[in-house]
Order: structure tokens, then C-alpha cells, then sequence
């Protein structure tokens, strides 16, 4: 494998790619390589997250389970602004 030496890194990019070698179990080489490449995965596609066929599927399915929560003025208000109107 070739060698990847870097030269005049910011400190705070070196303190965060330790924390995610810290964080994951990693040695700094391994946490330099998977960086690279997923960082490569990002600029090489379109930018968009795409899922496999069982991640979609369970994403889909959870939706599907979210949409028939009946509307209860209670725990389907959570995280709603309250209207201006006044009560009539």
C-alpha cells in the first residue's frame, strides 16, 4: 500500500480524525483510509444518500407506521408551533 504522508494539517482537523479513531477503535492509518474513502464516495456521486433495497424497505415501512398515527390534539401536537388564532 503506498504511504500517504500530509504536511501542514490544521490542528483541529488532526484532534478530530483522532476523535473518530478514539471514538471507533481505529489506528490513525485506518481512520485516514476509511475517511478518504468515504469522503471520495461523497464527491464522486451526486452528493444525495442513497439506501440499499432493505434500508429503503425499512425506511418506507417506518413512514407507512408514522402516517397512521390518528391525529389525538395530544402526542401529534409535539413539536408543532401553536396556532394564532383565537379559540372560537
Amino acid at each position: 500500500m503506498t504511504e500517504i504522508v500530509l504536511h501542514d494539517i490544521d490542528q483541529v482537523l488532526v484532534d478530530r480524525i483522532k476523535r473518530v479513531a478514539d471514538t471507533r477503535g481505529w489506528t490513525l492509518p485506518r481512520t485516514l483510509l476509511h475517511l478518504l474513502e468515504q469522503g471520495l464516495h461523497v464527491y464522486e456521486g451526486d452528493g444525495s444518500v442513497h439506501f440499499d433495497s432493505s434500508e429503503n424497505d425499512v425506511l418506507e415501512a417506518a413512514l407507512a407506521a408514522l402516517q397512521d398515527i390518528p391525529d389525538d390534539g395530544g402526542f401529534a401536537m409535539i413539536g408543532k408551533l401553536p396556532s394564532d388564532e383565537p379559540d372560537a
